[in-house]
C-alpha cells in the first residue's frame, strides 16, 4: 500500500469474520465498518458539507462519468480539486464510470478498448477507456479511485459473465499502468456475477496484485438477496486481510450486517437521499412513508434515540406536513436523518465488534428469514 494509505485491523469477531479497523488516507481516517454517503455530482443531494459532517460521515463518493459530463474534470481541477471544489475536507472516493457501463446499457457499446457512450445531455459521443477513466479520476483528485470495470447484468449467461470478468481484469492491468499518482489509492473490483467459481478466481487473481484496497462489484443489480449474501461470503475472505474491503452499492441494514459478518469494511448507496426525496424515513432499518395519515398528528421525533438535527428539533407531524407540501426542507431533514441512521448502524456494529458482541447483538440481522426488529408498521426491502 502507498505510504499515504494504510489499513489497521483493531479487532475481529470470535464467531464471524467481522472486523473493526481504521483506514488511513491523506484527508483523514475512516473508522470501519462504515457507510459512505454518495455525492454523485460533488454534492450529497439536498444537504451542505457542514450538515453532512454532522451526520457522522467520514468518507463520501462522487461519480467520474457524471462529473466528466458536468462540469468537466478540468473545471473541478481549476477549482482546486474535488475536495476544495465542493467544500469537503474529508476522505473521498470516485467510482470509475464502470457502473454506467451497466446502468446505461441502451446508450453504450462495449469493446476491448473501452466503452462508447452517447451523452444524455447533448448526444455527443464519449469514449471511456481504462486509461481515460484513470486520467479523469487523477484530475478530480479523490483519495481513492476505482478501476474501470465491466459490471454484467442479472440475469446473464455464464459465458457473458466470464467474458466481462476476464475483461475487467485486463482493464485493471491497464488502469494500474495508467495510474501514476501515489497520493491516490487505486482499488480493484471483483466481478463474476452469481457464479461463485468465477468470483473466487477473480478475487484470487486480484489479491496477487497487492493493490491498496479491493471492492466487490456487480451486486445489488437484481439478484436475490440470498445470492448476494453467498457471493460476499465466498469472496470477501479471499481478499487480503491487511487491505480495506468495499462492497459497492449496498446500504440496507441486513445486507450490510451480513457483509460485515463476512469481513467487509466499507459500503455506499444512494438509498438515504433517494428515499428522502420520496418522503421516506429510515427508522431502525425500515421505511416510513411520511405521507401516511397516521403521521399528521404525531408530534414525536422520527426516532427518539437518534441524535441527528432532524430528530432533535422536529416532529413526525412537521416533517409529514413538509412532505405533503412538497417543501424542499423536507428532503433536507429526511436526508440528514437517513444518512445519520445508516452511519449510526455501522458505528454500533463497530463498537460491538470491538467488544466482541457483534454475533450476539446483531444476530437477528444475519438471518434473512427473520423479520426486522420493531417491524410493525414498517415495510422492509430486504
Amino acid at each position: 500500500m502507498s505510504a499515504n494509505f494504510s489499513f489497521q485491523c483493531l479487532a475481529c469477531c470470535s464467531q464471524t469474520k467481522a472486523r473493526a479497523g481504521v483506514f488511513f488516507t491523506p484527508h483523514g481516517l475512516v473508522e470501519t465498518p462504515r457507510f459512505m454517503p454518495v455525492g454523485t455530482l460533488a454534492n450529497v443531494k439536498t444537504i451542505t458539507p457542514s450538515q453532512l459532517r454532522d451526520t457522522g460521515a467520514q468518507m463520501i463518493l462522487s461519480n467520474t462519468y457524471h462529473l466528466h459530463l458536468q462540469p468537466g474534470e478540468a473545471i473541478v481541477a481549476g477549482g482546486g480539486g474535488l475536495h476544495k471544489f465542493m467544500g469537503w475536507n474529508g476522505p473521498m472516493l470516485t467510482d470509475s464510470g464502470g457502473f454506467q457501463v451497466f446502468s446505461l446499457s441502451e446508450m453504450r457499446k462495449i469493446t476491448e478498448e473501452g466503452v462508447t457512450f452517447r451523452s444524455p445531455h447533448d448526444g455527443r459521443i464519449i469514449n471511456l477507456t481504462p486509461e481515460r477513466s484513470i486520467e479523469i479520476q487523477n484530475t478530480l483528485g479523490a483519495d481513492v479511485i476505482m478501476a474501470f470495470d465491466e459490471c454484467p447484468p442479472y440475469p446473464a449467461t455464464r459465458q457473458e459473465v466470464e467474458t466481462a470478468t476476464e475483461r475487467t481484469y485486463r482493464w485493471l492491468e491497464r488502469c494500474m499502468t495508467a495510474h501514476q499518482h501515489s497520493e491516490q489509492a487505486l482499488f480493484g473490483i471483483v466481478q463474476g456475477g452469481v457464479y461463485l467459481d468465477l468470483r473466487c478466481h477473480a478475487a484470487e487473481a486480484l489479491a496477487k496484485l497487492d493493490l491498496p484496497g479491493y471492492a466487490i462489484g456487480g451486486v445489488s443489480v437484481g439478484e436475490p438477496p440470498e445470492l448476494m449474501a453467498e457471493i460476499v461470503k465466498v469472496t470477501a475472505p479471499l481478499l487480503p486481510p491487511d487491505k480495506p474491503r468495499y462492497l459497492m452499492g449496498v446500504g440496507t441494514y441486513r445486507e450490510m450486517a451480513i457483509a460485515i459478518a463476512s469481513g467487509v469494511d466499507l459500503f455506499d448507496c444512494v438509498i438515504p437521499t433517494r428515499w428522502a426525496r420520496h418522503g421516506t424515513a429510515i427508522v431502525k432499518g425500515g421505511r416510513w412513508n411520511l405521507k401516511n395519515a397516521k403521521f399528521r398528528e404525531d408530534f414525536t421525533p422520527l426516532d427518539e434515540t437518534c441524535p441527528c438535527y432532524t430528530c432533535q428539533n422536529f416532529s413526525r407531524a412537521y416533517i409529514s406536513h413538509l412532505v405533503r407540501s412538497q417543501e424542499i426542507l423536507a428532503y433536507t431533514l429526511l436526508s440528514i436523518h437517513n444518512i445519520t441512521e445508516l452511519i449510526r448502524f455501522t458505528q454500533h456494529i463497530r463498537e460491538a465488534i470491538l467488544s466482541d458482541r457483534f454475533a450476539t447483538e446483531f444476530g437477528h440481522w444475519l438471518n434473512s428469514s427473520e423479520p426486522a426488529p420493531d417491524e410493525g408498521e414498517i415495510t422492509n426491502d430486504y
